[in-house]
């Protein structure tokens, strides 16, 4: 019998102890990346050996004593105060137009974002007639509406404002509440809020010419249990200071996890056979897998092909210029840069390294459901795969 237990590389254990170092609790990091408290401990205490990455560069704190005379004060409050009033003209220039009525639930809507008394003036309504307004008895289906919106936005927050209508949906429904997908849908429109929107792919033609190799998989992404069949592929992550860096990812069909990566500033085939390996040492499969990748010139080397037949997989790959054939982690690449890179400006290697851990380890296998996999989370359908496995 070969041990059951949780298995972690030396990458995945520094990146663990740059995360605390960050400032994130031990109770946080036990929580986010489904640790023990005593392993965290073990691994700050004896750090695997290799040079850490320098701490992210932090806003010089001399900015932080600058003494700000009393004039300079009065001037700041006095922008602060235009820029509010702009914000509420700006926002509810839609009711203005409609008149008091839904000038009247603008103040309403917005009163925890602005105070009642700035937005009465600026919207030139008596503060007398607003609460008159404001007190009147609610319907049962407003209130009804009133909580499903604080549910609504404390689950759009949680996710990094990530979940679209029919994410939030399902999490409402697990959580136990009777709600259709339309009414979230127009609850999340009356909020203002919505999904970060993912691009479609678009394939282009490449004139260089690749040597066609035998492609197993032929699109089915079906699968039994874990440890059946893998995908890998590599995508660019920008940074000020070093240019462009490059992410290898491995993923498991079964569960959608991403169960091995590495992010170097250098593409080459050691890039994608760090990121296999990652993946073989943590999920340490039994009999044959079948790895699926492009015709990428590291995926096709011999370097890496022996590597595969170490391991015991086989080699299955995309026709020339067909994406589709591997879409699963197209996709995730995709899923990455639109709720995560694209967001963010990464200043350099090291800053970039850190957020794709909390990213891929914290947010991704751990918190993300899947329409996919029955909206659950990869780490979830892991665990239950290995169940059934037991």
């Amino acid at each position: 019998m070969r041990p059951t237990g949780k298995r972690y590389t030396d990458d995945f254990k520094r990146m663990i102890i740059e995360v605390y170092n960050s400032g994130k609790p031990v109770r946080e990091i036990c929580s986010e990346y489904g640790i023990t408290n005593p392993i965290i401990y073990r691994w700050l205490k004896n750090p695997p050996s290799s040079e850490l990455q320098k701490p992210i560069i932090k806003i010089n704190d001399d900015l932080k004593e600058i003494n700000k005379d009393k004039e300079l004060i009065k001037l700041q409050k006095e922008i602060a105060r235009i820029k509010e009033e702009n914000e509420i003209f700006k926002k509810s220039y839609r009711h203005v137009r409609k008149g008091r009525e839904a000038i009247l639930g603008f103040i309403d809507e917005n009163k925890d974002k602005y105070s009642v008394k700035t937005m009465c003036r600026v919207l030139e309504i008596a503060r007398s007639t607003f609460y008159k307004f404001h007190n009147k008895t609610l319907s049962n289906r407003a209130i009804e509406n009133q909580k499903y919106e604080k549910e609504i936005l404390a689950i759009y927050e949680k996710s990094s404002k990530r979940y679209g209508a029919p994410k939030i949906h399902k999490t409402l429904e697990k959580q136990g509440y009777k709600i259709s997908l339309k009414r979230v849908q127009r609850l999340m429109k009356k909020l203002n809020i919505s999904s970060i929107v993912i691009k479609q792919y678009r394939p282009y033609r490449s004139n260089t010419e690749i040597n066609e190799r035998k492609n197993i998989l032929l699109r089915d992404f079906s699968t039994k249990t874990i440890n059946e069949k893998w995908v890998g592929d590599i995508t660019y992550i920008h940074t000020m200071k070093e240019g462009w860096c490059y992410l290898a990812s491995v993923m498991d069909l079964h569960t959608r996890k991403i169960i091995g990566y590495s992010f170097s500033k250098v593409m080459d085939t050691s890039l994608i056979i760090t990121a296999l390996k990652n993946a073989y040492d943590t999920q340490r499969p039994n009999g044959s897998v079948i790895f699926h990748s492009d015709l990428g010139t590291q995926y096709t080397s011999e370097l890496y092909v022996e590597q595969l037949k170490k391991y015991n997989m086989t080699a299955s790959y995309s026709r020339k210029g067909c994406p589709y054939d591997n879409a699963c982690i197209e996709s995730f690449h995709s899923i990455l840069k639109k709720e995560e890179v694209s967001r963010v400006i990464y200043y350099d290697f090291a800053a970039a390294r850190l957020q794709l851990f909390k990213y891929i380890e914290g947010w991704y296998n751990r918190q993300r459901i899947h329409g996919s996999i029955g909206y659950l989370t990869p780490q979830a359908k892991e665990d239950l795969a290995k169940a059934s496995n037991s």
